[in-house]
C-alpha cells in the first residue's frame, strides 16, 4: 500500500507539472489564440500546423480538443474545419514526449528557486515563466520518482502478475494504456510513466509502445465526455478524434516489430525509443489521412448522421 501511494503522489506530482506548465505557457503566448485558430481553419493543411502550434503551447491535444468543441457548438467553427486541427493536435502531443526525455533531474531544485522568484513578480509574463519552471521541475522530478519506484513495485505479486499477463498477452498492455488514461485523462503521463519503468528495465519496448498506442485512444474519452449536449457537429468533431487514433492503431498493429526496430535504430535510451515511436505513429496516421481529409470528414458525418 505504501509503495501504491507513493505512485499515486508521483502521479498527481505529474499532473501538476503538466498542469502549470500548460497555464504559464497558456498566459504567455496565446491570448488571441482562439481568433487566430478560426483563421488558420480555411484548409486542412493549415488547420494542421494551426494544431501542433496549439498543441505544443497548452501541452495537452485534450485541451486544444475541448477548445474545438466549444467552438463547434458555438457554430464559430464547422466541423470540417476541425479536422486539420485533430491531426495537427495528434502530433503536437508528442513534443512533449520529446522534451522529457533529456535528463533534467540536476536542474530539479534551481527551476523550482527561479520559478518561485518569479512568481513574486507582477508583471504576467514572468508570473507565467514562474509557472513554467515550477511545471518542468515537477515533472522532472515525477519522473525520476517512477524510475525509481520501479523496482520497488515489481516486488508486489500483483505487479508481477501484471507484467506476466502483458508480456504473454500483448492486448494487456494495449488495454492498460486505455484504461489508465481514460482515469487520468492524460495519454502524456501514462507515456511519461511507461517511459519511466522502460529506463528501468521493467518491461520490453514493444510493451511500452502498445501502453502508448492504447493512451492514444483513451485520451479520446475527454472529447466524448465534453461533446455531450453539445450538438451533432461537436459530437462529430469528438468522433472524428476518436476513429483518427483507432484507425492510426489498426493501421500499425501490423507493424509493431518494425515500428519498434526503427525507432531502437535511432536512440540508445529505452525510454527515448517510445518517444521517437510515438512522434512516428502520429506523424504517420495524421499525414496519411491529411490528403483524405475532407472525406475523412465527410465519412464521419455519414457513419454517425
Amino acid at each position: 500500500m505504501l509503495f501504491l501511494g507513493a505512485f499515486i503522489i508521483l502521479v498527481a506530482v505529474f499532473l501538476l507539472g503538466i498542469t502549470l506548465m500548460r497555464a504559464g505557457l497558456f498566459i504567455l503566448g496565446s491570448k488571441k489564440m482562439e481568433q487566430w485558430l478560426k483563421k488558420m481553419t480555411n484548409t486542412p493543411m493549415k488547420g494542421m500546423f494551426a494544431g501542433i502550434a496549439m498543441t505544443g503551447v497548452l501541452q495537452s491535444s485534450s485541451a486544444v480538443m475541448v477548445i474545438m468543441i466549444g467552438l463547434v457548438s458555438t457554430r464559430l467553427l464547422l466541423f470540417p474545419q476541425t479536422i486539420g486541427i485533430i491531426l495537427g493536435s495528434n502530433i503536437g502531443t508528442t513534443l512533449t514526449l520529446q522534451f522529457i526525455t533529456f535528463n533534467l533531474t540536476s536542474f530539479i531544485i534551481p527551476f523550482v528557486g527561479i520559478g518561485l522568484i518569479c512568481l513574486f513578480f507582477k508583471i504576467p509574463w514572468i508570473k507565467s515563466l514562474g509557472f513554467i519552471f515550477i511545471g518542468l521541475a515537477s515533472i522532472f522530478a515525477a519522473m525520476n520518482g517512477f524510475e525509481r519506484l520501479a523496482g520497488p513495485l515489481m516486488d508486489i505479486p500483483f505487479m508481477q502478475k501484471l507484467l506476466l499477463m502483458m508480456g504473454e498477452h500483448v492486448l494487456y498492455a494495449f488495454i492498460i494504456g486505455i484504461i489508465i488514461t481514460s482515469i487520468i485523462q492524460s495519454s502524456t503521463v501514462v507515456t511519461g510513466i511507461a517511459m519511466s519503468f522502460l529506463n528501468a528495465g521493467i518491461f520490453p519496448l514493444e510493451t511500452g509502445i502498445l501502453i502508448m498506442l492504447g493512451a492514444n485512444i483513451g485520451t479520446c474519452t475527454t472529447a466524448l465526455m465534453a461533446s455531450i449536449g453539445a450538438g451533432q457537429e461537436a459530437r462529430l468533431t469528438a468522433f472524428a478524434h476518436l476513429w483518427l487514433n483507432i484507425g492510426g492503431v489498426l493501421l500499425v498493429w501490423p507493424f509493431l516489430s518494425y515500428l519498434a526496430l526503427g525507432s531502437g535504430l535511432l536512440s540508445d535510451q529505452t525510454a527515448t525509443q517510445l518517444a521517437h515511436a510515438s512522434v512516428i505513429f502520429n506523424c504517420v496516421t495524421s499525414l496519411i489521412v491529411l490528403p483524405f481529409a475532407e472525406r475523412f470528414g465527410r465519412l464521419i458525418a455519414w457513419v454517425h448522421k
